[in-house]
């Protein structure tokens, strides 16, 4: 960041925020150890592999609803949400919109079919019906790369929160913030597995929750509960009149940002049905009807969340005003908790207090999320890679387990090192891009799996391959990486995609592939395995 867009920052630290310093530190403490402690007591009790994988399938609907969305609202959600809204006002609001909708996907084909046809990951389901080692390695591939993108969103939002709550001003300081995100998601992981990670969600779940209601009643409280005027200020201060409150602010410049929205459309609304951390989540229950019941929980606590997010977004671009949000960070991902040393008083106690717990709920959100992706990720390693392709089913529980542990140390490296280089993009756009290669790679694989007789072994694999490379081709050449001031690498300019996400060409080439793959192949699906998976994965017959 430039002197300029620091400036917030810096008085933060300088003036009215510095005296409330120790309890801003005290109160973040008191959130982080929280959730340790939480993580060390449900280590204690991971056992076996279906502890550490599945949480012993001994989560109820609701808790592992109330843990779904704990996972779902990240830092995208509250960051990135509120941050879009308060720059773009309408256009903002659409990420929360096709956020919910995606969930209708997953409920309607995806949620009991997968939870009764696979046991820990997603490989499980396509090794059923197909040759297990390549499309093991394929699915495995699939959930780190879509992990990894989406651990750069909550990386990037740890290292704008975590500054803005110290006061760290500096580029050094704020590559140390998400170097201690890494490490704590690491620790999570490895110590607590999937009881630890689904505990921290749904504390996590309940803090954010709580706390959104909190800001949105006292930016309501400001207007006396008049929403008209609470949005006629909001275009007031954005600086855009009544186009703020209209389509087109953000995605209606030109034919590009037209073909940008249509493309966001299509993967937020189809990402979520692919997400590996959200699929390994309906194996913690013990039967399908659960993990249907679990998806209505969340359903309604993500709806009524996202519903509040347009007092966050319009609260904080009438109360604090995209000039000093953009100040603090150009991509509008401190809005959230800015609004909330706003509506508490800049000057006083009690704005401190509320900034601190805002923030450290936020954060709370950031290492719930990373630690449930690195869980799917490490998970799919270990499970599908490492026990079933490298040991060719041969690996102990044990075994398996300490690769998983391995491959959590392995993806935080990783994430660290790419976290860092993105720290200053929007988290919610940033999230946009993991599911448009979780829709691209992941999703055609699992549809066609389950509902094509005719699916053969190539047909996933060119679909699982296909999608991923020409989204994640696409995303590399886009004006995310280079060509564009917000861009990750914006000083040199390699980009000739034209668009910001490549869901609208990456999507329907994913589904393309997995046809093409399977009607050109010479291998014979195995009709007797499909009508086996096919009961089970309907009816329950024979699901673990």
């Amino acid at each position: 960041m430039s002197p300029a867009q620091t400036v917030l920052a810096a008085e933060l630290a300088a003036n009215e925020a510095s005296e409330h310093r120790p309890l801003i530190i005290t109160l973040f403490a008191v959130f982080v150890l929280a959730t340790l402690g939480i993580t060390v007591w449900a280590g204690r009790q991971t056992k076996d592999a279906a502890d550490f994988y599945a949480g012993g399938r001994q989560f109820s609907a609701f808790q592992n609803g109330l843990a779904v969305s704990g996972d779902y609202m990240s830092a995208a959600s509250f960051l990135g949400i509120a941050g879009a809204i308060a720059l773009f006002g309408y256009d903002g609001f659409l990420y929360s919109i096709g956020f919910l909708v995606a969930w209708l996907v997953a409920l309607l084909l995806v949620a009991e079919p997968l939870r009764n046809s696979g046991r820990y990951t997603m490989g499980d389901v396509l090794a059923y019906r197909m040759r297990q080692r390549p499309v093991r390695t394929a699915a495995g591939t699939s959930t780190i790369v879509v992990s990894i993108f989406y651990l750069l969103a909550q990386m990037a939002g740890a290292g704008v929160l975590v500054s803005l709550l110290l006061g760290i001003t500096s580029d050094a300081g704020k590559i140390l913030i998400v170097a201690l995100v890494g490490v704590l998601m690491i620790v999570y992981v490895s110590i607590g597995g999937m009881k630890g990670t689904t505990w921290v969600q749904m504390v996590k779940a309940v803090l954010l929750i709580g706390g959104t209601i909190l800001i949105t009643f006292l930016v309501l409280l400001k207007f006396d509960f008049n929403i008209s005027d609470l949005l006629g200020t909001a275009a007031e201060k954005s600086g855009h009149g009544a186009a703020f409150l209209e389509p087109g602010l953000q995605y209606g410049i030109n034919g590009t940002t037209k073909l940008d929205f249509i493309s966001l459309g299509i993967a937020l609304v189809l990402g979520t049905a692919g997400l590996p951390h959200i699929l390994i989540r309906f194996y913690t229950v013990p039967n399908a009807k659960a993990a249907r019941k679990s998806v209505n929980w969340a359903i309604g606590i993500i709806g009524a969340f996202y519903l509040m997010t347009i007092a966050l977004g319009f609260g904080a671009a009438a109360l604090v005003g995209p000039k000093e949000i953009t100040e603090s960070n150009p991509s509008g991902n401190t809005a959230a908790p800015l609004l909330a040393l706003h509506v508490g008083g800049v000057d006083s106690a009690w704005g401190a207090i509320l900034l601190a717990t805002i923030s450290a709920v936020a954060f709370a959100t950031i290492l719930a999320v990373v630690a449930g992706l690195t869980l799917a990720s490490s998970s799919s390693f270990a499970h599908d890679i490492y026990a079933n392709v490298i040991r060719r089913g041969q690996a102990t529980e044990k075994e398996e387990m300490r690769a998983a542990r391995w491959a959590t140390v392995f993806i935080g490296i990783v994430s660290i090192a790419l976290g860092a280089l993105a720290r200053d993009l929007n988290v919610a756009g940033l999230v946009a891009l993991a599911f448009a290669v979780a829709a691209s790679a992941n999703l055609p694989t699992i549809l066609y799996s389950l509902f094509w007789k005719r699916f053969t072994t190539q047909g996933a694999l060119w679909s699982i391959y296909g999608g991923l490379i020409v989204a994640v081709g696409l995303v590399l050449f886009s004006p995310v990486v280079s060509g564009d001031p917000k861009a990750m690498f914006p000083d040199v300019d390699f980009a000739w995609f034209p668009l910001k996400n490549p869901g609208l060409i990456s999507i329907p080439f994913g589904f393309l592939m997995g046809w093409l793959g399977t009607v050109l192949s010479k291998e014979e699906p195995d009709k007797a395995k499909y009508a086996e998976l096919e009961v089970r994965s309907l009816t329950g017959t024979g699901a673990h």
